[in-house]
């Protein structure tokens, strides 16, 4: 189904941050996709950084890397598992790369002598990039960043205002996420706050078309007429939304509230085919089964305080678990603690399956290392993602007696350099985009562990690193009780490692999490669930 001109919604959120805007927009994604509908979605974001690969993972969780290389923000893992469509740099805006814009066409006298300002010029860029990249889809969805009333959301509101005087109001439909808080003394549901947040928005100039309610209990009955009569909002657009058991549990409660008619309806979208969610509600209910088994998978974790930080690697890891119909004990394992223990194997013992997520920095490396060393010597079973591959060459040298093997990235001096930055990457160690960024091609071995997960020997993943295994070391593999089973066929680098004589020892230098979907688990995480099943019948 084509459409002339695109469709744009735009999602904000009010009250406070954190209510699931992502979550949100991802949600409406997946309905208009279930509908025939072809959708984009974009995030915008009001931090000054250019991009997200150097923002505070405890702050705000991992960063997503997409197919073309651009570091991102996390909401773009939920919009590509929500709607299974791979995003792009163009679905990613941070307010520095809109800034860096206005200031390189300033110098470069495109404005004619105009006194460059927030508005028009730096708004008409904002809008620029969201017309760009909804260009070609039937509907564009975007998520601003921040809370309605924040002062560096403040250029990003006033752009989408504007926008529809660009495409015209009737090719644009406003969402406003706002909370609802339940005050156990009166036991009810208070309203205010969502009301001042619609009172903010309108006084910006946007008149919100749909409201989202968002509370850690299902609402009063009376809440959607007093927020209608409040805000506006016809109690037909208003839905709400209790905190979900599974977020993946949202589009089809979006659905069942009738909000994607009211969507089709205020953008006069043609009718097209019923939603196609028979699937989508088969997958809910799969992850909603007890199983009566369950296996107990450790993350070795640097991050402990932010769980989002793992985002795309825990979601990977249930979604194998359910495909497998088996619950999944997620036991978060702290790397630093790790490493500093006497007896690692009285932290590990219980465990069936160990992950080692990517990470950087000297931090818990011990930790993770004593973790492949264990999973190596203890036929357990391991998925090591990126720096996991790291960890799992030292852990494997050090045991084959190179005590001070390490990386340079942790021990520039170390004689055992067993990893070690890419010759093209050296001098690069301290700038952001400059990493191995996005999809490479990989060639597996025929007839390695990694080529039957993947039910073929070529395969394209994603990545985001700058230290590679030393290419020096890898003919020593085989006598550390290694093989390297994947390169990229045009560098020769190493991709994969698996364990020579181990039932799943297998480390990426790509991260297959974030290719991971909830209705189709990626390979290797379905090994390792697979891997750590056979463990416990043995």
């Amino acid at each position: 189904m084509a459409h002339s001109q695109t469709k744009y919604i735009f999602v904000t959120g009010g009250v406070l941050s954190g209510l699931g805007k992502g979550i949100t927009a991802a949600s409406i994604g997946n309905l208009l996709r279930s509908r025939g509908l072809s959708v984009n979605l974009q995030k915008c974001d009001p931090y000054l950084n250019v991009d997200a690969g150097l923002l505070n993972p405890r702050e705000h969780g991992e960063c997503f890397v997409t197919a073309d290389g651009a570091e991102t923000d996390l909401d773009l893992g939920h919009y590509e598992r929500f709607t299974d469509v791979e995003m792009s740099k163009d679905s990613s805006l941070m307010a520095g790369r809109v800034l860096a814009k206005v200031i390189a066409d300033e110098r470069a006298g495109k404005y004619n002598g105009d006194d460059v300002q927030i508005i028009p010029h730096l708004t008409s860029a904002i809008q620029d990039f969201i017309a760009a990249a909804g260009e070609g889809f039937d509907v564009h969805i975007v998520e601003i960043g921040g809370t309605v009333g924040d002062y560096e959301s403040l250029s990003f509101i006033e752009a989408i205002r504007e926008f529809a005087i660009r495409v015209g109001r009737e090719n644009c439909l406003y969402t406003h996420v706002v909370y609802l808080p339940y005050l156990s003394a009166s036991q009810e549901t208070k309203t205010k706050p969502a009301q001042n947040s619609v009172r903010e928005l309108r006084g910006l100039g946007i008149t919100p078309d749909i409201l989202v309610g968002r509370s850690e209990r299902k609402a009063n009955g009376s809440v959607k007429r007093k927020l209608s009569l409040f805000s506006g909002v016809s109690e037909e657009a208003i839905v709400l939304l209790p905190n979900a058991e599974n977020i993946y549990e949202v589009p089809l409660t979006l659905e069942e509230s009738g909000i994607t008619d009211v969507i089709f309806k205020k953008l006069d979208l043609a009718k097209g085919r019923k939603s196609q969610l028979a699937q989508w509600r088969a997958m809910v209910a799969r992850a909603k089964v007890d199983y009566g088994r369950s296996v107990t998978v450790g993350l070795i974790a640097k991050y402990l305080d932010n769980s989002d930080t793992y985002m795309s690697v825990v979601e990977a890891a249930k979604a194998a678990a359910w495909w497998n119909n088996t619950n999944l004990n997620l036991v978060w394992i702290d790397a630093v603690k790790l490493g500093q223990h006497s007896d690692p194997q009285s932290v590990l013992a219980d465990c069936d399956a160990v992950i080692v997520p990517g990470g950087f920095g000297s931090r818990g490396v011990e930790g993770k290392i004593t973790a492949a060393s264990y999973a190596l010597t203890n036929n357990l079973p391991y998925l090591g993602l990126c720096y996991g591959l790291h960890m799992a060459v030292i852990a494997a040298a050090r045991l084959a007696g190179h005590q001070l093997a390490n990386t340079t990235e942790v021990d520039p001096k170390t004689p055992d350099p067993v990893i070690d930055t890419m010759a093209d990457q050296r001098g690069k160690e301290n700038t952001g985009g400059t990493m191995r960024l996005g999809n490479y091609d990989c060639q597996l071995t025929k007839g390695s562990l990694a080529a039957k997960q993947y039910g073929t020997e070529k395969i394209v993943e994603r990545h985001r690193h700058r230290w590679e295994c030393n290419p020096k070391y890898v003919p020593s593999y085989e006598s550390w009780g290694l093989k390297a089973v994947g390169f990229n066929p045009g560098s020769g680098l190493v991709e994969v490692i698996e364990g020579s004589k181990h039932p799943y020892f297998i480390a990426s230098q790509f991260h297959p999490e974030f290719k991971s979907r909830p209705m189709r688990p990626h390979p290797l995480f379905n090994g390792l669930i697979k891997a750590a099943l056979q463990k416990q019948a043995i």
